[in-house]
């Protein structure tokens, strides 16, 4: 019988990735949920649950891609600098297209004017949740394909 020893959080772990991930991902969702309830207090409560769930999400599909350092198509390296503001970004834009109108609401109530009232916001504001997470994996979890290698007894 195969038994996973106590180390599998030990770095480089993708346990550990993962779980800090989720982790950083879960603290960003709390303060989108805190901050969204306090500042628009009228915001759907299914919009401020999505906001809650949806950072443990990216987190974990951050720490998940750490296992990526090479591009297998363009043959380019993928530090985690690049790797995670990207995935933070774009899963952000796949979350604005959901709820655009009525984060366009919202920013056009406390952001008067054009350029700051526009719900691609999200799309930078992912981007730099992404590289704190990002950050974080890397440090805490390692990265790279010595995170799948967990030892057995």
């Amino acid at each position: 019988m195969i038994r996973i020893s106590a180390d599998i959080f030990a770095k480089p772990s993708l346990i550990s990735r993962i779980a800090v991930g989720k982790g950083i991902g879960l603290l960003f969702g709390l303060i989108g949920f805190a901050t969204l309830s306090l500042v628009e207090p009228q915001a759907d409560t299914m919009f401020r649950w999505g906001i809650l769930l949806w950072y443990p999400t990216v987190g974990a599909f951050i720490g998940v891609f750490g296992v990526f350092t090479w591009h297998p198509v363009l043959s380019l390296p993928m530090p985690w600098w690049f790797r995670a503001p990207w995935i933070g970004a774009w899963m952000n834009f796949v979350l604005m297209l959901f709820i655009y109108d009525d984060l366009q609401a919202i920013m056009g109530h406390w952001f008067p004017g054009e350029v700051f009232s526009s719900p691609f916001w999200l799309v930078v504001e992912g981007a730099i949740v992404g590289l704190v997470i990002g950050y974080l994996a890397t440090r805490l979890g390692g990265e790279g394909s010595d995170t799948l290698r967990a030892k057995l007894e």
